[in-house]
């Protein structure tokens, strides 16, 4: 590395966040806007020698993290950009997105804070769009080969751009009006502003991939004529059936499901609707669900300028430190963690029945109850033990006109028809059974992402549809150059 003992002189310094009262007005990234540059040499200089970098394995896409950050080091943005690009197709996306497993396996992080891997990962990618570094890269001829692929999220934009640039014509899928998936209606815009998606979009169309939006496969377009017009097809859908909450009272309006809630926040940001008619405007709002979801809602409620919000996690609060005893490193710990939606609450004080940054822990939902009209009023909670046993005397109700259910997802949507049409082999969790090769059971056919995998991360949807797009290439002419990061049974480093 550039200076090998730079861990040891030059502290951890992250990208500042704008002050909360001025970014809550505003739907645009949390973050100083300039500030990343000036510090991120200095940070990519804590990369310490040492020898066997641990933060390879804790990230999927097999990221080359001690390499880039020696050339940032060195402020060599183009071969950085180039080693970066190697292994990640949308950097700029899992740069803002990813809750950042390659940090927990950072040798340092065994006793020092880790390198600020993820910052100089976002920094490298907005500087190579800056200079001009990531041109489109058509393929230099045509396969002859076709491949449809059935979802626009990150695994199916990544299996899309391998396979068109390794000659195939591809054409993606999209129910949806506009391309991205989750990261064009799911992500709220203050975490990642869509002019980065759009970017992504236009190379790759420049490239050669196809678009055809508002067209669910299944419905639209039957499954049959699909896999008969293609050579292959890459089922990417995502998992979206969202996980129910089933306790008296559910049925009452006012009750929404945060995948119902967030998309129209997004069209307002994107100019389709000038308010949301879900918004969250004057009302006293909760959110069941401790994870990244709920406080994509927490941070929206907030920008919609919510009476109040706060939001329950059924785990106890973790500590500050990793349990060498639960969670060893260089496993990914669960540790308290502040979001910039977490500070904002707890800065503006938006949850006064709440800890300090608008969550409840340990907290589980009994019941909703509701006025004469059937609208959700309050939503009654007990404190529950490790067990998740409820806790005698801590019952007690929250006001809720706004209750946002956050509970993750468990597999893909069957309402479309696709699965049944094909007559695809599930899992017993509710995910498309697939082989070694991502194969499902139906000739032609592979499955990959979350729609196979099971809800996860970022980073691991990318390194699908790069393993996907290995597979398929592999398929359709007997050999493929493509990498394959991780196989269809690979998980996540655990004890």
């Amino acid at each position: 590395m550039a200076d090998p003992k730079g861990f040891m002189t030059t502290p951890r310094q992250d990208w500042p966040r704008r002050p909360a009262g001025e970014r809550v007005r505003d739907w645009d990234e949390v973050y100083v806007p300039g500030a990343l540059l000036p510090i991120i040499s200095e940070q990519a200089d804590r990369c310490m020698d040492c020898g066997v970098p641990f933060c390879h394995e804790a990230c999927p896409l097999g990221n080359l993290i001690p390499e880039w950050n020696d050339l940032v080091s060195r402020e060599d943005w183009r071969a950085a950009s180039d080693r970066l690009h190697a292994t990640n197709n949308f950097p700029e996306f899992t740069g803002r997105l990813c809750p950042a497993p390659c940090e927990a396996g950072c040798v340092l992080a065994i006793n020092q804070p880790a390198v600020t891997i993820k910052n100089v990962e976002v920094a490298i990618a907005d500087r190579a769009w800056a200079d001009g570094l990531t041109p489109p890269r058509p393929p230099d001829r045509l396969s002859g080969r076709t491949v449809a692929v059935i979802g626009s999220g990150p695994t199916g934009l990544a299996a899309a751009q391998q396979l068109t640039r390794a000659g195939h014509t591809v054409a993606v899928y999209e129910k949806d009006d506009r391309i991205g998936g989750l990261m064009r209606y799911g992500i709220p815009e203050f975490k990642m502003e869509k002019r980065h998606l759009e970017r992504r979009i236009e190379q790759m169309r420049a490239e050669g991939t196809k678009f055809r939006t508002s067209t669910t496969i299944g419905r639209d377009v039957m499954a049959d004529d699909l896999r008969t017009r293609y050579d292959a097809v890459v089922i990417a859908t995502g998992a979206t059936e969202w996980r129910e909450l089933h306790v008296p009272g559910r049925e009452l309006t006012g009750i929404q499901q945060a995948m119902e809630y967030l998309p129209l926040a997004n069209r307002v940001c994107e100019g389709d609707l000038e308010r949301s008619p879900m918004s969250a405007a004057g009302k006293h709002v909760v959110i069941v669900g401790g994870g990244d979801t709920g406080a994509d809602c927490l941070g929206t409620a907030i920008r919609e300028g919510a009476a109040s919000v706060t939001q329950l996690d059924i785990y106890a609060q973790p500590g500050a430190e990793r349990d060498e005893d639960t969670d060893p490193w260089p496993t990914y710990p669960k540790v308290y963690r502040l979001s910039a939606a977490h500070e904002e609450a707890r800065d503006l004080g938006t949850a006064p029945a709440a800890d300090a940054d608008a969550r409840l822990f340990a907290a589980s939902t009994l019941r909703f109850t509701g006025d004469e009209s059937g609208h959700v009023r309050a939503l009654h909670l007990v404190e529950v033990d490790e067990k998740r046993r409820p806790v005698e005397g801590t019952a007690r109700a929250l006001p809720a006109d706004l209750v946002l259910l956050a509970l993750g997802f468990s597999g893909p949507d069957r309402d479309d028809g696709l699965i049944e049409q094909l007559g695809l082999t599930l899992e017993p969790r509710g995910t498309i059974a697939r082989d070694a090769d991502f194969a499902t059971n139906v000739p032609g056919v592979f499955a990959a992402g979350d729609a196979a995998r099971g809800q996860s991360l970022i980073v691991w949807a990318i390194a699908e549809g790069r393993a996907v797009a290995a597979a398929v290439d592999r398929a359709l002419t007997g050999s493929s150059r493509l990498p394959a990061p991780i196989g269809p049974y690979d998980r996540p480093m655990s004890v």
